[in-house]
């Protein structure tokens, strides 16, 4: 093994270690998404090395399947985090609650004259 291939292996191994404390400690779930999309990419990384050193073709499928994966988890995984925004009511912008002081039939924009008026 070459000094190049000890030394991306090396650095991989230092991504492979950031990645595992972000998704041990990451606070929200977004942050752990994150994390094991970048960890699916490490390991194809890591693959993709280990295919150059050996020079050895039969990982190219294996490659093409976790990138694959990887994307449509990520766009997977956006989607469903996004869901509770779309439920909510228009005019409120954050997830149906109404801001304080925001009534039925008082949205944004919503100014003098343009409501119904309140006895």
């Amino acid at each position: 093994m070459t000094p190049w291939f000890v030394t991306v292996f090396a650095l991989l191994a230092g991504a492979l270690a950031m990645v595992l404390v972000r998704l041990r400690l990451g606070p929200s779930m977004l942050d752990r998404a994150v994390a094991v999309d970048t960890l699916l990419s490490v390991a194809v990384a890591a693959i993709g090395t280990l295919a150059a050193q050996q020079r050895n073709g039969y990982f190219l499928p294996i490659l093409l399947v976790l990138s694959f994966l990887g994307f449509t988890g990520s766009v997977s995984i956006a989607r469903f985090i996004s869901v509770p925004d779309r439920k909510g009511r228009p005019g409120t912008g954050e997830g149906g609650k109404q801001k304080e002081g925001q009534g039925e039939g008082e949205g944004e924009g919503q100014g003098e004259g343009q409501g119904e008026e309140r006895e």
